[in-house]
């Protein structure tokens, strides 16, 4: 099934296939719409993936799914990247990475250069107001824009990098979760993925290489790495479709 979608200001193209639409993405929408009967208010899902694995592509796939089955509770879908520092802040603020100096902006999406305490509190919000503004963002314009969607669902699917991320104030999150997910996906692959997103933003080939190699795989490797276990683990193949780990 073929899916295209803008996705912080960059088009994308996606395909699912029909046995992970029948079989894994149908099945899911189903789980959750049943939690949400039986809690009988909003439930928060997170999905917690690495850099370029396409969980924002994924996640409004799904909310269109659920939107076109009336046996189910739609699906709002959320990002957390409407919480990156703006790029103000990462231009004048430094951190040690490796022992060295270096600003922010050179290594914008790791976990440091989020508004952590930000995301808890509006994430509370969206748990106790049944309506509440949401940040995006633009990667054309490099920054979150605030209040900038609305949400009002009752199946929250709150996606990003580091929600199930097992190092100190990040753990704290999976606590406001009813349900999680996670997914993985080569190296390799992602690298490719990640080079040709920031091309897409307006950077030479080059200058994406040189940020993707020194700024993005180490938040991938850490993605991989650190991820918490979830209550569903899928794996992004080559293609750009999901799958059940092997067991």
């Amino acid at each position: 099934m073929n899916y295209t979608a803008n996705i912080n200001g960059i088009d994308v193209d996606a395909k699912y296939s029909e046995y992970s639409v029948s079989n894994i993405f149908i099945p899911l929408i189903s789980k959750l719409s049943s939690l949400q009967r039986a809690k009988g208010k909003r439930i928060l899902v997170l999905l917690a993936a690495p850099p370029g694995a396409g969980k924002s592509t994924l996640c409004s796939f799904l909310q269109k799914l659920s939107e076109e089955h009336d046996e189910y509770a739609d699906i709002q879908a959320i990002g957390m990247d409407g919480f990156h520092r703006r790029q103000e802040y990462l231009l004048t603020h430094n951190v040690l990475r490796d022992g060295q100096e270096v600003r922010m902006v050179d290594i914008k999406g790791a976990p440091i250069t989020f508004d952590l305490e930000l995301l808890k509190k509006r994430i509370q919000d969206v748990l106790s107001s049944e309506v509440t503004p949401w940040p995006t963002y633009d990667r054309h314009l490099h920054n979150p824009i605030d209040n900038a969607i609305t949400v009002e669902k009752n199946i929250v699917l709150l996606e990003g990098n580091y929600l199930l991320l097992d190092e100190d104030g990040w753990r704290e999150i999976k606590d406001y979760a009813d349900y999680t997910i996670s997914i993985t996906a080569d190296e390799n692959m992602l690298r490719s993925r990640l080079v040709d997103r920031k091309v897409k933003s307006g950077n030479t080939l080059e200058s994406a290489e040189k940020f993707v190699d020194y700024s993005d795989m180490a938040n991938v490797r850490l993605c991989l790495e650190k991820t918490m276990k979830a209550d569903l683990a899928l794996r992004v193949n080559q293609d750009g479709d999901c799958q059940l780990p092997r067991t």
